[in-house]
């Protein structure tokens, strides 16, 4: 039986963390039907494939030192042993160099491979993805962000410019199999509009994952935004960007406790959305001239600007007001996470460093 090899490379902030999830709880049924989700034995593949394209990558974050070795070879070698259907879908592959592709494409060589990216408009997609760099840890206003990314001096670029991430991952293959899933502007009557263009992108039957996913990545209003960001620069990141970071920081306290607040969203500035529209209209065309093959709609890739009577508010200025109710609420948690913990020597010495930091400034 021959195989094809469905890599979902990105973008980020494109419905990832639902579709990944979504795959894994539906991976016994998805391989009844000759669909493999590659995962270790006993192990999340969500884990498997992050851990495998940072391999791939040559990098090393989110995790100890090392937790990525060998995982890419691990993938390879499942593939290797599958039949039909392969889907391996992470986001962090979009923005890859051309050496990393290569390789990426020899090793899956003796399979139909065929790359699947998800595209969304960058009125939603750059303040999506400002907020999601916070959580990760970074400390730069909104302002600082679009400007690097309008200067293509980030790897946001890299990975959202479309031309630029189809023309170096499909070089080497027929349009046909280079798919472009847009991401809609509206879910669709039933909510799932975007999870069955996905289902056409990669050949699966809707009805062979009957699994919902109630796992997404949401993104943080202006105040919780705001004030993880200066928690960041608290911390000192240099320091404390570990597995630690992510379990307590960006797990916790971002994902769970701040989404849920009722907040004011980022917004694109009036003033950006002509470098969003002039994108939007590049992309429109590339795709139109490349012969790609589009699951779902370009026009879905062209932002939608605010109302003219509605008020922008700045995320880089934010009331004092609202960030004490996302304060309070972080504060509370962390509070009860400490107290948890109370008979560990190694928390009570970690507050304490951190409480010395924080009077010598």
């Amino acid at each position: 039986m021959s195989r094809v090899v469905h890599l979902h490379i990105g973008a980020p902030k494109t419905g990832t963390t639902y579709l990944q999830d979504r795959l894994l709880l539906n991976a016994p049924s998805l391989a009844r039907h000759g669909v493999t989700v590659p995962s270790p034995r006993g192990g999340r593949s969500d884990m498997f494939h992050f851990r495998a394209a940072l391999d791939l990558l040559e990098q090393d974050w989110g995790g100890p030192p090392g937790h990525a070795r060998g995982s890419w070879d691990a993938m390879v070698k499942r593939v290797n042993r599958a039949d039909g259907n392969v889907v391996i879908s992470h986001e962090i592959l979009a923005g890859a160099k051309p050496d990393k592709i290569a390789k990426a494409m020899n090793d899956l060589a003796g399979s139909e491979i065929h790359i699947v990216y998800s595209a969304r408009d960058l009125g939603r997609q750059l303040p999506a993805a400002w907020q999601e760099s916070i959580k990760q840890g970074r400390k730069w206003p909104f302002k600082r962000f679009l400007t690097k990314v309008e200067r293509g001096q980030t790897w946001f670029f890299n990975a959202m410019d479309l031309p630029r991430v189809l023309s170096q991952w499909g070089a080497k293959l027929p349009p046909e199999r280079v798919h472009v899933v847009t991401v809609p502007h509206d879910r669709g009557p039933n909510g799932d509009e975007l999870w069955l263009r996905f289902c056409r992108a990669f050949g699966i039957d809707p009805a062979w994952a009957p699994l919902d996913s109630e796992r997404d990545n949401r993104s943080l209003g202006i105040a919780e935004t705001s004030l993880l960001r200066k928690l960041n620069r608290r911390l000192e990141l240099g320091l404390w960007r570990e597995p630690a970071y992510d379990a307590l920081i960006r797990e916790l306290l971002a994902q769970e406790v701040l989404v849920s607040r009722k907040a004011l969203p980022v917004r694109l500035p009036p003033d950006r959305y002509d470098f969003a529209e002039e994108r939007a209209e590049l992309w429109i065309d590339w795709i139109k001239g490349s012969g790609v093959d589009v699951i779902g709609d370009v026009e879905d890739l062209r932002p939608r600007r605010p109302a003219a009577d509605e008020k922008w508010r700045d995320p880089d200025r934010v009331r004092a007001k609202l960030e004490l109710g996302a304060a309070l609420d972080a504060l509370t948690v962390m509070t009860q996470e400490a107290a948890k913990g109370a008979g560990s020597d190694s928390v009570g010495d970690r507050l304490r460093d951190t409480a010395r930091r924080l009077r010598d400034r």
